[in-house]
């Protein structure tokens, strides 16, 4: 990707995504951040980078601290609760205007509120 460069993303924060690519393919886990400008997101136990840290006047405490590292956005799915496995999504807009994301097997809406 290259700087700034707009990438399409379906995934926002605090989803459900599974990981389909990649050494953590298979785990699921809640999105903590998505950059769309990146084009990656942030998933919580997925990618775990090990980061050695200098004790400083903030954090006293140094040594090798471990964080999830970001994700390329194309290499994770939305998990849909009603069909229990990762899905392709779709959009839907209401009677009242409002846009929300559906599940393109059950048509599930994923936009809770």
């Amino acid at each position: 990707m290259g700087k700034g460069a707009r990438v399409n993303m379906n995934i926002r924060k605090n989803d459900i995504v599974v990981v389909i690519a990649g050494a953590d393919k298979g785990k699921k886990g809640r999105v903590i951040e998505a950059i769309p400008s990146e084009g990656r997101v942030t998933v919580e136990k997925v990618n775990i980078v090990k980061r050695h840290q200098r004790p400083t006047q903030t954090q006293r405490q140094g040594g090798i601290i471990e964080r999830e590292g970001k994700i390329e956005g194309s290499n994770v799915m939305i998990f849909c609760s009603k069909c229990n496995k990762a899905v392709r999504i779709g959009r839907k807009i209401l009677e009242d205007g409002k846009k929300v994301r559906i599940c393109k097997k059950c048509g599930e809406m994923l936009d809770l509120g």
